[in-house]
């Protein structure tokens, strides 16, 4: 039984680049591919494949929030983080989202089709440059270093501050995810208010900072 893939990346040459690795092995079998976060979601849902491999920053929905709303469907996919960000705030983000291994895209190809097998069979696999922030980060909630902290943000308001960031007007925004202006308007209050930020260069500060946004984006 082949293991069926679905590749979420914005970069096309990445995709191309996943796709060959994976072509020299007849385990594998790509069934889709998305180059964004909202698409990655719909794709799931329509054929859920066996493992995404999801890169973090990716334009409309980014890697995490796309993660964490396919977690919340139910569907039994697994998903490995691809990444060219070893961050604290990107690794932390998209495995508390509910990923099943976290890989850079330095990575060699021998470790890509490592990671697949390893999150399909349902265990975790996280690249060694990165496992040095999982360690800490579980030692300092051991030793009561840090606490669990409550999301400053509901999933919406993730989203529209990533389009924010983006550089989407209201009216653009509302379009886009099929709601009212009023209530676009609304969400973008409660992201100011709870954020204490009441600028637009301010909120995409805080979106890249925390992985929502990214630069390339």
């Amino acid at each position: 039984m082949r293991i069926r893939v679905v590749l979420a990346d914005d970069h096309r040459i990445v995709r191309e680049g996943l796709r060959a690795i994976l072509a020299s092995e007849t385990e594998f079998e790509i069934v889709g591919e998305a180059a964004n976060g909202r698409d990655t979601v719909n794709l799931a849902r329509k054929i859920e494949p066996d493992v995404i491999v999801m890169d973090v920053s990716m334009p409309d929905l980014n890697g995490i929030d796309a993660t964490r709303q396919i977690v919340d469907m139910g569907l039994s996919c697994k998903i490995l983080a691809l990444s060219g960000h070893a961050d604290e705030h990107f690794v932390k983000g998209m495995l508390q989202a509910g990923a099943a291994g976290y890989l850079l895209k330095e990575c060699a190809g021998e470790e890509l089709t490592l990671a697949l097998r390893t999150v399909y069979q349902g265990r975790i696999y996280v690249s060694p440059d990165v496992a040095g922030i999982i360690v800490n980060d579980y030692v300092a909630h051991l030793t009561g270093a840090v606490t669990a902290e409550t999301p400053l943000l509901s999933s919406r308001e993730r989203e529209v501050l990533q389009l924010i960031a983006e550089g989407r007007t209201t009216a653009q925004i509302a379009e886009h995810l099929n709601l009212s202006v009023k209530t676009v308007e609304s969400h973008r209050k409660h992201v100011m208010d709870k954020l204490d930020i009441h600028s637009v260069a301010g909120l995409t500060k805080y979106a890249i900072r925390e992985g929502i946004s990214s630069i390339d984006d």
